[in-house]
């Protein structure tokens, strides 16, 4: 199953609407959020969020690129990997 799990990253400094954004393209490419964890430090905004593209008719790559589209309009880094290679790094 981790084949088809994303892990996408956020960080920047905080502002309004990170979240918002950040879904609304998960949500018009079809990718099913599992998991999502947001801290704030010191005004810098850091975000996790585990996404199943299973059902998207999207390709990987195109989310990708949506996603970090969406960062440089926020000013905002945006990291976005398949679970499974995050998975093989540990085992390394």
């Amino acid at each position: 199953m981790s084949d088809q799990q994303i892990i996408v990253t956020v960080q920047g400094v905080d502002k309004v609407g990170i979240v918002a954004t950040v879904t609304a393209v998960l949500a018009k490419y079809e990718v099913n959020i599992e998991d999502i964890k947001q801290t704030l430090m010191q005004g810098h905004f850091v975000m996790f969020m585990l996404g199943n593209i299973e059902k998207s008719k999207y390709s990987f790559k195109e989310i990708k690129e949506a996603l970090i589209k969406s960062g440089e309009e926020l000013g905002m880094e945006i990291w976005v990997q398949r679970k499974e290679i995050v998975d093989n790094m540990h085992i390394i």
